[in-house]
């Protein structure tokens, strides 16, 4: 391996005990649950780590073999789909600075909110949120609809920006509206909602410069923590490594750790990324993982459980490798994720970083969308519609290649229902099988 891409710091900090003395979280805390076949309730899952423990999901498709149903969205939009119950949930935005289709002014600008069955994908309900204003004049690359909806037994809870956080019962009913910030910025908003107990934890770096927690039942605030800035990616609760919960973000230059409960700061450590930060981290036995940056250091581990600025004393190590936009997966001591300009595919040691393989994917083109791991495959969907099926595995194998080509963009990531995956483009909504 090339030593220019791989700098281990302090990776003998006693691993093996890290390991055997993490535990897991309370009952209370969402991601102590392990992945579901049942529900895909949030951004990257029920763990909100991107696995699934599905054995069944398709190998192969494309747009006219193993589709089980496709519905027109009525605009585009970077969020995911998510499922619950009877339902899925997704949202997309119309009437302003739609591709391909100009025309329209702020004023026209409308986000949506679509329930649909589970089962056939027809339209069970459709809220029309109209724009709180001024918004921006235009948003690279992703719209103006890619916060991905959470859901639980008694709401579904959306982040549409400076419009709000609003929740909605499950027959459509808006229940609450929270205010989190004004501000608006040209990359747009992208966090999702976290759920842990009951609050709802919102990333606000673009409307406040904030991190957020709301009362689920009632939308009114329950603390905030500030200089939350350039940060993009959805805040995670993770086990630490004495198996309490610790709430993580990652902003400009550090990762930042919160009491959930609180919102009371337990530590920080710096990244040596110099660029905004939107891949959501990644834990496992009290690791975090984390990607992000164009150029330098692009990925890190770092241990928690500690506090204040732990830089010298958790940081196991970095790595010149890593991806700006995707957020990996994490399976068997390794961990994968795709470049989202390079078109290569990673796998890395999770213990060390190092990396065992690279891999150049043909026609990848760009990828917005993050790693998926289910059924001992990891999925990884481009911008255009294609997504390469690997093997979850130190080898590297691929296992097929998936055109969905449908001349729109493909900026959201997969969701699992049961045996089917879920994936949406600017035009359509795919049930898989």
């Amino acid at each position: 391996m090339d030593s220019r891409y791989f700098r281990p710091l302090s990776v003998c900090i006693a691993f093996t005990t890290l390991v055997s003395s993490a535990t897991v979280v309370a009952q209370s805390t969402r991601r102590s649950q392990s992945p579901s076949d049942d529900n895909w309730p949030t951004f990257r899952g029920p763990t909100g780590q991107g696995d699934s423990s599905a054995k069944t999901t398709p190998l192969t498709w494309s747009t006219t073999e193993n589709i089980a149903w496709k519905i027109p969205m009525p605009g585009p939009g970077a969020s995911s789909p998510v499922v619950f119950g009877d339902h899925i949930y997704i949202t997309a935005y119309s009437g302003f600075f739609v591709p391909n289709n100009p025309g329209g002014t702020q004023e026209d600008l409308k986000r949506h909110l679509l329930c649909l069955d589970r089962k056939s994908g027809k339209e069970v309900w459709q809220k029309i949120i109209p724009a709180k204003l001024p918004e921006e004049e235009r948003i690279r690359d992703h719209g103006f609809a890619a916060n991905t909806p959470t859901a639980d037994k008694d709401r579904v809870y959306c982040f549409f920006g400076k419009t709000g956080v609003m929740a909605f019962s499950h027959d459509g009913k808006e229940l609450w509206t929270a205010d989190v910030g004004s501000k608006t910025h040209g990359w747009g908003t992208s966090a999702s909602p976290t759920l842990y107990k009951d609050l709802l934890f919102i990333n606000a770096s673009v409307e406040s410069e904030s991190l957020v927690a709301v009362n689920k039942n009632t939308g009114k605030e329950v603390w905030r923590a500030g200089k939350i800035k350039e940060a993009w990616n959805t805040p995670q609760v993770v086990a630490n490594v004495d198996g309490k919960p610790e709430l993580i973000i990652a902003t400009q230059g550090s990762i930042q750790a919160f009491d959930p409960d609180s919102g009371e700061q337990l530590w920080t450590c710096a990244t040596d990324i110099t660029w905004y930060m939107v891949p959501s981290v990644i834990s496992h036995d009290g690791i975090i993982y984390c990607l992000g940056g164009r150029s330098g250091v692009a990925s890190l581990a770092v241990k928690t459980g500690g506090r204040g600025d732990i830089t010298k004393t958790h940081r196991l190590w970095t790595s010149f490798k890593g991806s700006n936009v995707t957020s990996p997966v994490f399976h068997d001591g390794h961990l994968y994720w795709m470049n989202d300009n390079l078109g290569i595919a990673y796998c890395a040691k999770a213990e060390t970083g190092e990396v065992v393989y690279e891999q150049r994917m043909n026609r990848s083109g760009q990828v917005y969308a993050s790693a998926l791991l289910a059924n001992g495959r990891v999925y990884y969907l481009t911008r255009e519609g294609r997504t390469f099926v690997v093997a979850a595995k130190p080898e590297f194998e691929q296992l097929a290649s998936n055109d969905l080509n449908d001349r729109s963009l493909f900026n959201g990531s997969f969701a699992v229902d049961g045996s089917r995956l879920l994936v949406r483009s600017d035009k359509f909504l795919y049930a898989i099988e």
